[in-house]
């Protein structure tokens, strides 16, 4: 079998239409495993040293959050160096980077057929298709010109899709602002997230980024708004400046204004020498003020005053400071209570919320906690130095299933305290999370916690109904699944559901 001109033309069309939606790159990697019959493919970018999945098919839903790091993957180095395709030896000894991740196939993909497509855009590599077969002769049938056609025709549409999305931004930018903007390159931010809500957060960063408006970034606690406060920096006009950063609830009264304002020698017992505050460190940059909810009225009157005329005494000085600071500032707060509650001053909290920005909590973020269960859970493999960290399918389900109070910092924790665990339980050098390894089962849904023995089990009635609906969804479709022997084009008939959206649903839920 080979691939005709017609194969060629559907994936050149499934990845041309409609480059920036991340649907139309999950449609390619499908037409890909239907066309070449391979078991697993993704497709991936290339930056900072590391590939990032666009799109999987075939494979865990939380790979699509993982970060490949060239220098812990093999296989993968070796598809970025190769400059074209990569024919793994069925045998070969190089750790698969997928090993344990393509769902009933174990810990170790031993032999199976593997071949990387590198993706060059003026000769630079901007990404990567891989595909696995477990039939270590797949993909015999396929020349190397065939192979070389594909990959040209998928880099150069990811580049298209690259450079739409970069002009979109720049487009969206230059309404606010006619200056160029200049991109902060080093350790750029990254905002894990493909839903609606976090679409909509993006969106708004690149709006406001390129001003020089004050934020006010609101949100519950562990939802990320200093991660928010970076990303507004490294995207504005002020990213080669600074950004001076300062917890507001931290700061003892005593030495609060001190910290802001800076002081002069001999200013009060201990100002040993001159020192700078904040602001003045952040002159030209941004000053992000976190907690700004907890700083004490005396002083928020002083800030009002730096914030309305640009200038600033320091502690025991009589001489005025001028400054250029943009301020980000971010509360758990609801500051217009507190206002009403006379804790703090009206006509400030009106010049901190130029441009309120609310971050979205974890449990309004449909399908990103699958995402951000892939990332941390690579972050975790890489500082426990592990050769390999997995998530069952049914602590998917459950991580999907909690409405995460602490939102993305009580994930992160629960998750890296599962690694932990599931380190000291195993006793090979393949490590896989699972239920019993997380520490909030009994608020969990119990019926996602024990996998049903057969048919459908009634539900309990302590659930939200998000979860009892999951819960449902996911013994249902399971149990159909069975009685079609796997087989999931007869089970999306059976549901009378598109085949296509069956897959993402259960990839939603994590049984797929």
């Amino acid at each position: 079998m080979s691939l005709s001109q017609t194969d060629l033309t559907r994936i050149a069309l499934d990845i041309t239409a409609g480059l920036s939606d991340h649907d139309r790159f999950s449609r390619l990697l499908d037409t890909i495993r239907q066309t070449l019959h391979c078991d697993a493919a993704a497709l991936l970018q290339f930056t900072g040293q590391q590939f990032n999945p666009l799109a999987i098919d075939g494979l865990s839903p939380d790979v699509l959050g993982r970060r490949f790091i060239l220098s812990e993957h093999p296989r993968l180095e070796a598809i970025a160096r190769a400059g074209d395709i990569v024919r793994f030896p069925a045998d070969s000894e190089l750790p698969d980077p997928y090993d344990g991740l393509i769902p009933h196939q174990g810990d170790h993909l031993v032999v199976h057929a593997c071949i990387g497509l590198p993706l060059l855009a003026n000769g630079d590599l901007i990404g990567a298709v891989t595909i696995d077969g477990f039939d270590p002769q797949q993909f015999n049938a396929f020349s190397d010109n065939e192979l070389r056609t594909l990959s040209a025709i998928a880099a150069a549409s990811l580049s298209n899709a690259l450079m739409i999305d970069k002009l979109e931004k720049q487009a969206v930018q230059s309404q606010e602002v006619t200056t160029v903007t200049r991109i902060n390159t080093d350790a750029p931010v990254e905002m894990i997230g493909q839903s609606t809500a976090m679409n909509a957060l993006k969106n708004e960063l690149n709006v406001v980024a390129s001003t020089d408006l004050n934020v006010l970034i609101l949100g519950e606690t562990g939802t990320g708004k200093e991660l928010v406060a970076q990303s507004i920096h490294q995207l504005s006009n002020r990213a080669k400046q600074a950004l001076v950063y300062l917890n507001c609830a931290a700061l003892p009264e005593s030495v609060a204004e001190s910290e802001l304002f800076g002081h002069v020698k001999g200013a009060f017992t201990g100002a040993i020498s001159h020192r700078s505050g904040k602001f003045e460190k952040a002159d030209n940059g941004t000053l992000f003020l976190d907690e700004i909810g907890e700083l004490p009225l005396g002083l928020q009157a002083k800030l009002l005053r730096v914030l309305q005329y640009g200038d600033l005494q320091k502690v025991g000085s009589d001489k005025s400071l001028k400054v250029d600071v943009r301020i980000i500032a971010a509360t758990n707060k609801d500051l217009k209570q507190e206002v009403l509650a006379g804790r703090f001053r009206a006509d400030l909290y009106h010049r901190l919320s130029v441009f309120p920005i609310m971050v979205p909590p974890l449990r309004e973020r449909d399908g990103d906690i699958t995402l951000l269960s892939g990332f941390f859970v690579e972050r975790c493999r890489q500082k426990l130095t592990l050769k390999s960290l997995r998530l069952d399918s049914q602590s998917l389900a459950l991580l999907n299933g909690y409405d995460w109070p602490g939102n993305i910092r009580e994930l992160e924790h629960v998750l890296h305290r599962a690694a932990v665990l599931s380190r000291a339980q195993s006793t090979s050098d393949s490590y896989l999370i699972a239920p019993q390894h997380f520490d909030f089962q009994a608020e969990a849904p119990q019926s996602i916690v024990s996998k049903p023995k057969s048919g459908a089990k009634a539900l309990p009635s302590n659930q939200t109904l998000k979860q009892a609906t999951a819960t449902f969804q996911s013994q249902y479709i399971q149990q159909v699944l069975t009685e079609n022997q796997g087989n999931w084009a007869a089970t999306a008939r059976a549901l009378a559901l598109d085949s296509g959206n069956l897959h993402r649903l259960a990839k939603r839920i994590g049984i797929k």
